[in-house]
């Protein structure tokens, strides 16, 4: 048998110079243009204070059924208050709704909602028993 035509498969000689081998890291930019040191600074500012919301917890008119309710949003729309809505009920595992401006939750859930309200930016308060 005659090797003519065929690739040689032992390995041969190594593959060309990289061509990112001419590169060094001192000539790249770090990030995008106007983004330079706020990165560090991002982290060190608080949390945008988007105001108080109060968290209740009902239990008239729903059967006996206790409900976590979060009341009195100031400056969002009711697609943001879907998408918290949202982020609550996949934490508490439960069912939940925003009727009348208000998030509602199925079950004693305020804890969790309140830590989700927090990461938000907002200031929970329980309010009521």
């Amino acid at each position: 048998m005659s090797n003519s035509g065929k690739i040689p498969t032992s390995g041969g000689q190594a593959l060309g110079q990289n061509p990112f081998g001419a590169l060094s890291n001192s000539e790249l930019p770090t990030g995008p243009p106007g983004t330079a040191g706020k990165a560090a600074n991002a982290s060190a500012l608080p949390a945008k204070n988007r105001g108080r919301v109060d968290i209740l917890r009902e239990t008239a008119g729903r059967g006996g059924k206790t409900v976590t309710v979060v009341t009195n949003f100031t400056g969002i729309g009711l697609p943001e208050k879907e998408q918290l809505a949202k982020k609550m009920r996949n934490a508490c595992g439960a069912g939940g709704t925003v009727k009348e401006g208000r998030i509602e939750i199925q079950g004693d859930r305020r804890e969790i909602v309140a830590k989700i309200l927090t990461e938000a930016g907002f200031r929970p308060v329980f309010a009521g028993g």
